[in-house]
């Protein structure tokens, strides 16, 4: 790899901005391609199926023979509120090697017995989540149930432009979230943004079946393509 390459591919992969090398087996001629060039690529389709997949594959367009290296910055989950869903999503997260943190000022309820080895930060959503980095490979779930921290925390995740946001409540307690972030300055484009009643509707209904639905839901919004994604939800509904 050129020097130049290899500078470019650190710097972008330091601010967690996804990249892809590409390079043609046959002569080994290589080029790199950001996230936001991928649109205007002749590769587009190729280049934004391994993205979506988060994994490297070789490809053939044309007479050409091409290996796309994918380096995607690992998914994080931020996760406000230390209740029970929680104590079953967070191990879930986990497995499939997601970044996980729990986020609740309440002390009795962020306790490292109730979350072994899994990051706490038992602070208000204004003093917790600014130091953890959210950004658009972030999936944003609050479940507390308490509009004092559940409201500012959601501001927050519009503002870093995650790629999932959760809510946990019905669509009558959504209605009346959406209100409350409306009078707060939030968009209806960023409300439309929040997937609420939280998760696939697969029936769920005990802590650890929600947790698989949140998770689902998360998945689905991570790896599918914009049409089927919605195509799934519209199925699932």
């Amino acid at each position: 790899m050129k020097l130049e390459i290899l500078k470019e591919l650190n710097a972008e992969r330091a601010a967690r901005r996804p990249v892809i090398v590409v390079t043609d087996t046959a002569n080994g001629e290589q080029r790199l391609v950001k996230a936001a060039d991928i649109a205007a690529d002749p590769l587009r389709a190729e280049l934004a199926k391994q993205l979506r997949m988060g994994k490297s594959g070789n490809v053939e367009v044309g007479t050409k023979k091409l290996f796309l290296n994918v380096y995607a910055p690992t998914a994080k989950l931020v996760i406000i509120g230390a209740v029970h869903i929680s104590q079953a999503l967070a191990p879930l997260a986990r497995s499939l090697d997601y970044d996980v943190t729990v986020v609740d000022p309440r002390t009795a309820f962020a306790s490292p017995e109730r979350f072994p080895d899994v990051p706490l930060v038992a602070e208000w959503p204004d003093v917790a989540l600014p130091p953890l980095n959210v950004d658009h490979y972030t999936a944003f779930v609050a479940v507390t149930h308490d509009p004092k921290i559940d409201d500012p925390a959601l501001l927050h995740a519009f503002d870093r432009d995650c790629f999932y946001i959760g809510a946990l409540g019905s669509r009558k307690t959504h209605a009346k979230r959406a209100e409350r972030l409306r009078a707060q300055g939030a968009r209806d484009s960023d409300i439309a943004r929040i997937h609420a009643p939280i998760g696939l509707d697969i029936g769920a209904v005990s802590p650890s079946e929600i947790a698989v639905a949140i998770m689902a839901e998360i998945t689905a919004q991570l790896r599918l393509p914009p049409k089927e994604n919605s195509k799934q939800k519209e199925e699932a509904a």
